[in-house]
Protein backbone atom coordinates (compact mmCIF):
# COMPACT_ATOMS: atom_id res chain seq x y z
CA UNK A 1 0.00 0.00 0.00
CA UNK A 2 1.29 3.47 -0.81
CA UNK A 3 2.83 5.06 2.31
CA UNK A 4 0.62 8.18 2.41
CA UNK A 5 -2.56 6.13 1.90
CA UNK A 6 -1.48 3.77 4.66
CA UNK A 7 -0.72 6.67 7.02
CA UNK A 8 -4.08 8.27 6.23
CA UNK A 9 -6.03 5.07 6.85
CA UNK A 10 -4.20 4.39 10.09
CA UNK A 11 -4.86 7.95 11.23
CA UNK A 12 -8.54 7.72 10.24
CA UNK A 13 -8.99 4.62 12.37
CA UNK A 14 -6.69 5.33 15.32
CA UNK A 15 -5.95 9.06 15.29
CA UNK A 16 -8.32 9.74 18.17
CA UNK A 17 -6.06 7.61 20.36
CA UNK A 18 -3.23 10.14 19.97
CA UNK A 19 -2.95 13.19 22.21
CA UNK A 20 -4.34 16.46 20.82
CA UNK A 21 -0.76 17.75 20.40
CA UNK A 22 0.23 14.62 18.47
CA UNK A 23 -2.92 14.90 16.34
CA UNK A 24 -2.25 18.52 15.46
CA UNK A 25 1.38 17.95 14.47
CA UNK A 26 0.58 14.72 12.59
CA UNK A 27 -2.26 16.34 10.66
CA UNK A 28 -0.13 19.33 9.72
CA UNK A 29 2.81 17.27 8.47
CA UNK A 30 1.17 14.15 7.03
CA UNK A 31 -2.31 15.26 5.98
CA UNK A 32 -1.77 18.96 5.24
CA UNK A 33 1.74 18.48 3.81
CA UNK A 34 3.38 21.25 5.83
CA UNK A 35 7.15 21.09 6.14
CA UNK A 36 8.78 20.03 9.38
CA UNK A 37 10.24 23.54 9.67
CA UNK A 38 6.84 25.21 9.25
CA UNK A 39 5.27 23.03 11.95
CA UNK A 40 8.27 23.42 14.25
CA UNK A 41 8.06 27.20 14.04
CA UNK A 42 4.29 27.24 14.55
CA UNK A 43 4.42 24.82 17.52
CA UNK A 44 7.54 26.32 19.12
CA UNK A 45 9.53 23.10 18.97
CA UNK A 46 12.58 22.01 17.01
CA UNK A 47 12.44 20.52 13.54
CA UNK A 48 13.98 17.34 15.01
CA UNK A 49 11.23 17.31 17.64
CA UNK A 50 8.58 17.36 14.91
CA UNK A 51 10.39 14.59 13.01
CA UNK A 52 10.64 12.43 16.15
CA UNK A 53 6.98 13.02 17.02
CA UNK A 54 5.84 11.96 13.52
CA UNK A 55 8.01 8.86 13.73
CA UNK A 56 6.57 8.01 17.18
CA UNK A 57 3.01 8.57 15.95
CA UNK A 58 3.57 6.31 12.94
CA UNK A 59 4.85 3.60 15.28
CA UNK A 60 1.89 4.01 17.64
CA UNK A 61 -0.62 3.87 14.79
CA UNK A 62 1.07 0.79 13.32
CA UNK A 63 1.09 -0.89 16.72
CA UNK A 64 -2.65 -0.27 17.11
CA UNK A 65 -3.23 -1.86 13.69
CA UNK A 66 -1.02 -4.84 14.59
CA UNK A 67 -3.22 -5.47 17.62
CA UNK A 68 -6.70 -4.54 16.35
CA UNK A 69 -6.55 -5.12 12.56
CA UNK A 70 -9.33 -2.60 11.88
CA UNK A 71 -7.78 -1.27 8.67
CA UNK A 72 -7.21 -4.80 7.37
CA UNK A 73 -10.84 -5.73 8.13
CA UNK A 74 -12.04 -2.54 6.46
CA UNK A 75 -10.00 -3.22 3.31
CA UNK A 76 -11.11 -6.87 3.22
CA UNK A 77 -14.75 -5.83 3.55
CA UNK A 78 -14.35 -3.18 0.85
CA UNK A 79 -12.81 -5.77 -1.50
CA UNK A 80 -15.60 -8.29 -0.82
CA UNK A 81 -18.28 -5.63 -1.36
CA UNK A 82 -16.74 -4.78 -4.74
CA UNK A 83 -16.79 -8.46 -5.67
CA UNK A 84 -20.44 -8.72 -4.64
CA UNK A 85 -21.27 -5.71 -6.85
CA UNK A 86 -19.43 -7.30 -9.78
CA UNK A 87 -21.15 -10.68 -9.31
CA UNK A 88 -24.53 -9.00 -8.95
CA UNK A 89 -23.96 -7.14 -12.22
CA UNK A 90 -22.91 -10.41 -13.90
CA UNK A 91 -26.02 -12.14 -12.54
CA UNK A 92 -28.27 -9.39 -13.88
CA UNK A 93 -26.62 -9.74 -17.28
CA UNK A 94 -26.58 -13.56 -17.44
CA UNK A 95 -29.23 -14.87 -15.03
CA UNK A 96 -26.73 -17.54 -13.89
CA UNK A 97 -27.97 -18.79 -10.50
CA UNK A 98 -24.48 -20.04 -9.52
CA UNK A 99 -23.50 -16.41 -9.08
CA UNK A 100 -26.12 -16.01 -6.35
CA UNK A 101 -24.43 -18.77 -4.36
CA UNK A 102 -21.07 -17.00 -4.71
CA UNK A 103 -22.66 -13.76 -3.53
CA UNK A 104 -24.15 -15.51 -0.48
CA UNK A 105 -20.77 -17.09 0.32
CA UNK A 106 -18.97 -13.75 0.17
CA UNK A 107 -21.70 -12.11 2.25
CA UNK A 108 -21.27 -14.71 4.99
CA UNK A 109 -17.49 -14.10 4.95
CA UNK A 110 -18.17 -10.41 5.57
CA UNK A 111 -20.44 -11.27 8.48
CA UNK A 112 -17.62 -13.37 9.99
CA UNK A 113 -15.25 -10.38 10.00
Amino acid sequence: MEKIVEQTLLYDFYGELLTSHQQQVYEDVVLNDYSLSEVAEEMGISRQGVFDLIKRCNKLLSDYEDKLHLVKKFLDTKEKAAKIRMLTHEYIQSGNMKLIYEIEEISSEIEDL
